[in-house]
């Protein structure tokens, strides 16, 4: 039989977003190609082992085949079979029930989805939700909390980052936390970062552990605690500013709060960056050797980074998001942007504005989304929260919209994510959380597999593939393309994908026209939605849809460059940057208004993290830990997929000082413990891992023995659960741990 060759595309939350050919032979998806390409303009994407794994990881004998309702305890994993109509019915049910007992802030929808295509199970049951009374929202995400919180408070946006192509601008390239060549941050990054080193440009990295990243591009990597970044960015600013190589300039003309001559009006008084690295305020001057005594980092090394970013011209110091995903991640992000101020790469080629470093995308194909009746918001990391205590919160927690919320959280919906359990903090306490049914009374869960996720759900439903359902999918982060993921095979079992299943939720409620759009199926939906784009612009000549299903991959028009605040630094006049000044704001009278100057400054500043080298639970517990993005695993997906675990295996990096002090050699099994869980993991002895620092890839399936340690590897068994303190967000990298010989 003749293989039959099916675009399809990545259309989880990988940044890689490839486009791909499924071969499929006798009904069976056999292999993945990438999707051949037109060679002019080029196409930078090339596909990974995780996107050419994609059919081993979602076709599996594991997958779950038809509905199904807990029997036993929650989160014991028992359930038992029930019929597509007996679900559907029970959902609503609860959704109306639940909604009118405890109102609209009691119905949730989980963050975290696997699956990020145009249409998916979150945003559509958001829409439900929506239209049958409300439910409780949430912003922020795991990813980015602090730097999307932090950002706009220097730049008034989070639009701070350059094209990846205007890499070859840049003469000197510093990667502060940064792996792409694992994490896969957006389609084209790596292949401009190639490109610069081969044309010679120097890179260096600053990161706990020598990735993969620093491993093929770096000329120096430079190894730092976590979180103290800021520590180091503020000895690089006193070598610059005492040895007078600041854009000074550049600092007078469009920055506030830099120095006691350019305060804010009324503010003359507080704190300025300026003497704060001189040490007016604290008599500590912030010098290379105090930055050193904190971060491990050699006095010389940090005067020789500081000395080459300010004098070699244009220079792009891109801050990953692994740094600010700590417990002072917020301060982290600030003092990227002090330096890029400080050295007058904002605005131009080549250079870089540090923050979240978002660029602006072309319009893609967006599902409507209904207004929620309901206003009250939460931070995305305090849903466990909302569940134990959600009628006690207040915007002291982070509420947004409300004043205080009403109730608990009594209903989770949570869609084709792991997030329940496997990706988010301290498991143990989320566990003990969700067992207590008298807390949240319903979970309903859709998903491939049996993930430590679905077992806690009430009613478990069977998900489809990539493979199994037709999908839009669009470039993460940045990229002038969308792309069209086909149906290769008919879906596995009693799979459903779950706009599908909500659509008959959706009727059983009464609001099946609305939610359907007129009574629209997906493809019906798809079609919609692209052709909306495509009236809309009308410049780009868009194929149309049947032709865009075909092909697979639509790429827009070449467009320049994008260099974030090129025309507030061309024409400030015309072009004032988006904050309450008008000007970049190192002062922040908005962060001084939080009245709570030892964790939020109002200056960008080194402040000691909770579960940091200097707190007071170090004495027991000596050791930081660390997860990171894996090439092995996209989050949590394909860590059922064990053809990748020879790629990257699962084991603690520990150094080999850390190592011998303990009796521990390569590969043997150890404890990793502190006070909220305990894991047993083969050790990997390296020097890539600073010492007094372990390194734990993240996503691995936490799988508890009898006596609750997990054997898996799965760092989120001890990270803490405290938010940061200004964007209350995920600090999964500043974790307090010990270690034994098991």
């Amino acid at each position: 039989m003749t293989d039959r060759l099916v675009p399809v595309c990545g259309i989880n939350n990988c940044g890689g977003r490839c486009p791909l050919l499924a071969v499929v032979r006798d009904g069976r998806v056999v292999e993945m190609r990438p999707l051949p390409q037109s060679a002019e303009p080029p196409f930078r994407i090339t596909p990974c082992a995780r996107g050419l794994s994609y059919h081993k990881t979602f076709l599996g004998s594991d997958r779950l085949r038809y509905p199904m309702k807990r029997v036993g305890e929650r989160g014991e994993g028992k359930f038992e079979r029930i019929s597509w109509s007996e679900a559907v019915a029970e959902i609503a049910s609860k959704i109306s029930r639940l909604g009118a007992q405890y109102g609209a802030s009691s119905r949730y929808v989980n963050y975290g989805f696997g699956l990020d295509g145009v249409v998916r199970g979150n945003a559509m049951a958001k829409n439900l939700l929506s239209l049958t009374g409300g439910f409780l929202d949430s912003y922020n995400s795991y990813s980015t909390a602090c730097t999307s919180y932090a950002t706009p408070y220097t730049y008034g946006t989070t639009e701070t980052g350059n094209s990846a192509e205007d890499l070859l601008n840049s003469k000197l390239i510093i990667l502060w936390g940064h792996n792409p060549f694992e994490s896969g941050f957006g389609s084209e990054v790596n292949f401009y970062l190639r490109e610069a080193k081969k044309r010679g440009r120097e890179i260096i990295s600053v990161d706990p552990r020598q990735s993969d990243t620093a491993v093929s591009l770096a000329d120096t990597w430079i190894g730092i605690r976590p979180t103290t970044d800021s520590a180091m960015m503020d000895g690089m600013a006193y070598v610059i500013l005492s040895e007078s190589l600041q854009n000074q300039a550049f600092m007078d003309k469009f920055c506030i709060g830099f120095d006691s001559s350019h305060m804010p009006p009324g503010m003359e008084g507080e704190e300025n960056y300026k003497d704060y690295v001189f040490g007016k305020y604290d008599n500590i001057v912030k010098t290379p050797e105090w930055a050193s005594d904190i971060t491990g980092v050699p006095a010389d090394t940090i005067r020789s980074v500081a000395r080459k970013y300010a004098t070699i011209h244009p220079a792009a110091l891109l801050q990953g998001w692994g740094p600010q995903r700590n417990a002072n991640g917020e301060q982290t992000v600030r003092s990227g942007t002090m330096l890029a101020c400080l050295t007058g790469n904002v605005g131009i080629p080549g250079g870089s504005a540090c923050g979240y470093g978002l660029i602006p995308l072309p319009k893609t194909p967006e599902v409507p989304t209904f207004q929620n009746p309901y206003k009250g918001k939460i931070p995305s990391f305090l849903w466990t929260d909302a569940v134990l205590r959600g009628d006690e919160m207040t915007g002291r927690d982070g509420v947004v919209g409300v004043k205080k919320l009403a109730a608990p959280i009594k209903l989770i919906f949570n869609l084709a994510g792991n997030m329940l359990i496997n990706q988010h903090s301290d498991i143990n306490r989320t566990m003990r959380i969700l067992k207590d049914t008298s807390m949240c009374e319903f979970i309903i869960c859709s998903d491939l597999f049996m993930t430590p996720s679905a077992k806690f759900a009430d009613i478990l439903l069977p998900g489809a593939s990539m493979f199994e359902t037709e999908n839009i999918g669009k470039p993460w982060r940045e990229g002038g393309y969308i792309l069209y993921c086909n149906r290769a095979i008919e879906p596995l079992y009693e799979s459903r994908f779950e706009y599908d299943w909500l659509s008959d939720v959706s009727r059983e409620l009464g609001v099946y026209d609305e939610f359907t759009f007129g009574g629209k199926d997906l493809r019906g939906l798809l079609e919609w939605v692209y052709n909306d784009l495509r009236a809309l612009l009308k410049n780009e000549e868009m194929p149309d849809f049947e032709t865009f299903t075909k092909e697979g991959i639509y790429r827009y028009k070449k467009k320049p460059p994008f260099i974030a605040f090129a025309d507030n630094i061309a024409r400030p006049e015309n072009h004032p940057f988006p904050t309450p000044s008008g000007k970049i704001e190192i002062f922040s009278p908005r962060l001084l208004a939080k009245g709570n100057p030892s964790e939020i400054p109002a200056i960008p500043k080194y402040t000691p993290a909770f579960e940091g080298p200097g707190e007071e639970r170090f004495a027991k517990y000596p050791l930081q830990l660390v997860g990171w993005h894996t090439k092995r695993r996209t989050h949590s997906i394909h860590d059922n997929n064990l053809s990748l675990e020879q790629i990257d295996p699962q084991k603690v990096w520990i150094n080999p000082a850390d190592a011998m002090s303990h009796g521990i050699q390569d590969d043997d099994e150890i404890f990793v413990f502190n006070d909220r869980g305990r894991i047993r993991i083969k050790a990997r002895v390296t020097d890539r891992v600073v010492k007094g620092v372990l390194a734990i890839s993240q996503g691995a399936w936490h799988t508890p023995d009898s006596d609750g340690t997990d054997l898996r590897g799965c760092v989120n068994t001890l990270s803490t659960s405290r938010p940061t303190p200004l964007a209350k967000g995920n600090p999964q990298h500043s974790n307090l741990v010990d270690i034994a010989l098991a």
